[in-house]
């Protein structure tokens, strides 16, 4: 049986065949009609493309039949490193480790109890000039799920 390519292994193969190309992220993101952010997410490994999504950057960047069949595959989000040692994933792991409760106490003395969703979720990535150098404006917008808690016998209910 022949070995199979690993979504991290394309993803790998998908940044070096990008350079090549001298493709931008917002290229192969308006190729396929998606959001720039969504779309490097996708193809670091963390989304499933759909079959002609995954064609269309095939094309783009070629890729082999089976890149395009790895494209559409269900990933495990957030899989790898506990904590990732890259400068930049590190500091937002940091920066929530120190603000992260106190946005949860945020978001919850402003909607109530529950969760800002990271499935019906938003990203963005903007340069904001600024005197001292410029700034990075992360914003994540995220559909707030509120906790419902039912008994079992009203989850058989209609």
């Amino acid at each position: 049986m022949a070995r199979t390519l690993t979504k991290s292994e394309l993803a790998e193969a998908i940044k070096l065949a990008r350079l090549k190309h001298g493709l931008s992220w917002a290229h192969i993101a308006e190729s396929i009609g998606k959001d720039r952010a969504w779309t490097v997410a996708a193809l670091l490994g963390q989304h499933p493309l759909s079959a002609d999504e995954a064609r269309i950057v095939a094309e783009l960047l070629e890729l082999d039949s089976e890149a395009v069949t790895v494209l559409q595959l269900t990933p495990y989000r957030g899989s790898g490193q506990a904590v990732a040692s890259d400068p930049t994933i590190y500091r937002f792991h940091e920066a929530l480790s120190v603000y992260g409760p106190a946005i949860k106490e945020l978001i919850n003395e402003e909607f109530g109890d529950g969760i800002m969703s990271a499935i019906n979720f938003r990203l963005s990535v903007q340069r904001r000039p600024d005197p001292q150098g410029d700034r990075v404006v992360v914003t994540f917008d995220g559909k707030f799920l509120d906790y419902a808690w039912q008994h079992a016998e009203q989850e058989d209910r209609p």
